[in-house]
């Protein structure tokens, strides 16, 4: 996981309102036994309110505490040490308050504390993705439900998607803990209780297997995946990063180097990697096919895309796409897949997006429907 690029400050982006309808951005499709059509490099989503840069001063306004990270970069703007943990930290809880109007953000030591406008991206594409199938209207409100598979001791996806759209969200892990800290945090922002709800999953190897209660569906999943094979190789990872930066903790018999950005366990490792666990998220799609209308996953590696293609021709999706996104350097992209048809989605939309359906004629840039 790369560290944000570091830009200028600029003044932070007007709030967006939850109930009006957004502007699209055109998804990059990707069709089954084709090709895939993705952008030699793609960069943050145009609706990123960290797409100007930080806006420092407005950060330590509401988080004063970030206020001891900051450091001066050798161009003379204000930034923070990426490699250090607690300044990441930090920073995502300014952010959090700032942007998305999150209260009390805490994760406890050695969880995944991900950067904030890389999960940011993430809803975002999913919101076009949404749009791509409701007349290039993203759906917002209380009516649109998105599954969050791991949703970890941090809560992001579930805090940022129902700032940014009003979605509610269904928040599973398999990390008792984790789901511990999430309800805490909620708990300080008394507001999402009834927009988030969490769950635990009991059995390790199940993603969707078991999980759903009856009656339940939804629009949409997300997940980002384990994607390291062991343990082993997420300390590798981590001992290359350390002995870029050339930090101390990277000399020998120094203790074991960290991810800047944290995580461990269930967060960053299972038997397979990235690979296995995304597989085994379709196989189990295909058992509940009509109960959420699109599945989703991060892929952070490109070579496990052929298999993942392989994995759903398998299972006979109805339709497939591969949706690339850019942080800085780091280059990753979303699968997406459902086993509902162009018809069924528009029946979908008609019966749960009564919002989005009502909403203004505020509309997307023209983009190629799925055929």
């Amino acid at each position: 996981m790369s560290e944000p690029t570091e830009k200028p400050p600029t003044p932070a982006p007007k709030a967006a309102s939850k109930t009006a309808a957004k502007t699209a951005k055109t998804p990059v499709p990707y069709r089954r036994n084709k090709k895939p059509i993705v952008a030699a490099k793609q960069t943050m989503h145009p609706r990123n309110r960290n797409i100007g840069g930080y806006d420092f001063a407005a950060l330590t306004a509401v988080a004063p505490a970030l206020t001891k990270f900051i450091v001066t970069t050798a161009a003379g703007t204000p930034s923070i040490d990426f490699a250090n943990p607690s300044a990441i930290k930090a920073f995502n809880r300014a952010l959090l308050a700032l942007h998305y109007g999150v209260k009390g953000w805490e994760i406890p030591a050695g969880y995944l504390c991900p950067p904030i406008p890389g999960r940011a991206d993430y809803i975002h594409q999913v919101a076009d993705l949404l749009a791509s199938c409701n007349k290039k209207i993203i759906p917002t409100g209380a009516d649109v439900r998105v599954l969050d598979i791991g949703v970890g001791a941090n809560c992001v996806y579930p805090l940022i998607g129902n700032a940014e759209y009003g979605w509610r969200f269904l928040g599973v892990d398999i990390d008792e803990a984790a789901l511990a800290n999430a309800q805490m945090i909620l708990g300080k922002n008394p507001q999402l209780t009834a927009a988030i709800e969490l769950r635990h999953q009991p059995v390790w190897d199940n993603v969707f297997t078991g999980l759903l209660r009856a009656g339940e569906s939804f629009d949409v999943s997300i997940c980002n995946p384990p994607f390291h094979n062991s343990p082993d190789e997420v300390l590798a990872v981590s001992q290359r990063k350390w002995n870029n930066l050339n930090k101390p903790g990277a000399k020998r018999g120094a203790a074991q180097p960290r991810l800047n950005f944290g995580g461990g366990g269930t967060e960053l490792w299972c038997n397979g990697g990235e690979r296995a666990f995304v597989k085994r998220m379709i196989e189990q799609s295909a058992n509940i096919p009509k109960r959420v209308m699109w599945f989703t996953s991060l892929v952070s590696q490109a070579e496990n895309l052929p298999h993942i293609e392989a994995a759903l021709q398998k299972v006979h999706v109805a339709d497939s796409r591969i949706i690339g996104m850019g942080q800085g350097q780091k280059q990753s992209r979303l699968v997406a897949w459902t086993f509902t048809g162009n018809g069924e989605r528009e029946k979908w939309r008609k019966e749960r997006w009564s919002l989005a359906t009502n909403a203004s004629s505020e509309t997307a840039s023209s983009f190629n429907e799925p055929v």
